[in-house]
């Protein structure tokens, strides 16, 4: 593929907040062109999230105190002041990223789909269905949401994904989720609340993980307490067994378990097994670990691919998972950094980001956990 227009040096694929949060830090280079392309709108896949569903980590500005809030992507924003909210909405969040990308001035083209990607001499060649472009270093911020993972059984394309739009209206009697950790607990909730009878099955009963401090593996506090709403109004039955089959009988569907019992929902499972790492046409540019995520230099560049980096929640090191917004923002800095570095730009404002508590460039510290 040729191009009449000259090669950038850094090129970001996604405007939700991996693809922002990483321009932002990129801005902070002098000298350094750069872009972003996002298939929709900014925050697009917060514009897709059902409407009833919300953060899962609180926004509180603290910003002057040296608190980031936890849900910003640059350190001198807070989703909760500009939002006046703590646990954002989707359309909320998503009104936050424009009002950054506006504040900051980060060149996003809309409606700009990634449709190829290929290598060449000096970087990158994509093909977009707005046209061509090329760059020298290339950050993948595709997000997951794109994504779903269904569960690996019999009959999964009968049940509705978690974040498919029919699973959030009211369900009449009862319903059966398939996993119980976090997306499963949270549609849980929220359909037991509105006094459907729910049943989660998940053999590796999630909602028991008590050890450690690090959300990634356990349900956050907010899930907890309202686990613990969902327990007591007795709506609620949480099976210690996986799910094997999932069959249409009648006006009902039955889950087999793989202790050979069988549960009856009366509308479409949902199944609540998570995201894949939304890779899309540059899947191939990355190894994948055993456990499946991309595998990682220690500058979240892909270990087949030099200036191809990754940026979200896919983000894995060892047993380290990145899938939060304060957890993945750590690398914001540090990529730009390499990118800058390599292109000899000046990269010494990226330091702010540090004293904000917004750059991780040494990932041994991630795993310390808290005394009490």
């Amino acid at each position: 593929m040729t191009s009449t227009r000259p090669a950038l040096d850094a090129l970001v694929v996604g405007a939700g907040p991996a693809g922002i949060g990483t321009a932002l830090a990129l801005a902070s280079i002098p000298d350094l062109t750069f872009g972003v392309l996002e298939r929709g709108q900014i925050g697009q896949t917060f514009l897709d999230w059902p409407e009833a569903q919300t953060f899962l980590t609180p926004s509180f500005t603290g910003n002057g105190f040296g608190a980031t809030d936890l849900n910003a992507v640059h350190p001198e924003t807070s989703p909760a002041f500009s939002l006046g909210v703590d646990y954002p909405t989707g359309r909320e969040y998503a009104k936050y990223l424009r009002s950054v990308c506006a504040h900051f001035r980060v060149p996003v083209m809309d409606d700009a789909e990634v449709t190829h990607v290929s290598t060449t001499d000096g970087g990158f060649a994509l093909q977009t269905t707005r046209g061509d472009v090329e760059t020298r270093a290339l950050v993948w911020a595709g997000g997951e949401f794109a994504d779903p993972r269904r569960p690996r059984l019999s009959g999964n394309s009968l049940t509705d994904h978690s974040m498919d739009p029919a699973s959030w209206p009211p369900r009449t009697g009862h319903l059966v989720v398939i996993g119980g950790y976090e997306s499963g607990i949270d549609i849980t909730c929220h359909h037991v609340e509105r006094g459907t009878h729910v049943t989660v099955v998940d053999g590796s009963t999630p909602w028991d993980a008590g050890t450690g401090s690090d959300p990634s593996f356990r349900l956050a506090p907010r899930s907890r307490r309202r686990l613990e709403h969902a327990r007591a109004s007795s709506r609620l039955t949480l099976v210690a067994s996986h799910a094997t089959a999932v069959k249409r009988s009648g006006d009902s569907w039955v889950v087999s378990l793989d202790n050979g019992a069988k549960v009856t929902s009366d509308s479409p499972p949902i199944s609540a097994t998570g995201f894949g790492p939304g890779l899309g046409p540059v899947v191939a540019l990355f190894e994948t670990r055993p456990d499946g995520w991309p595998a990682l230099d220690n500058d979240d560049q892909s270990t087949i691919t030099p200036g191809l980096f990754l940026s979200g929640p896919a983000i894995r090191h060892g047993g380290l998972k990145f899938c939060f917004v304060y957890k993945f923002r750590q690398r914001f800095a540090h990529i730009a950094r390499v990118i800058g570095e390599r292109a000899d730009k000046d990269t010494s404002a990226l330091e702010a980001y540090r004293a904000a508590g917004m750059l991780t460039d040494d990932l041994s510290c991630c795993g310390v956990e808290c005394a009490c």
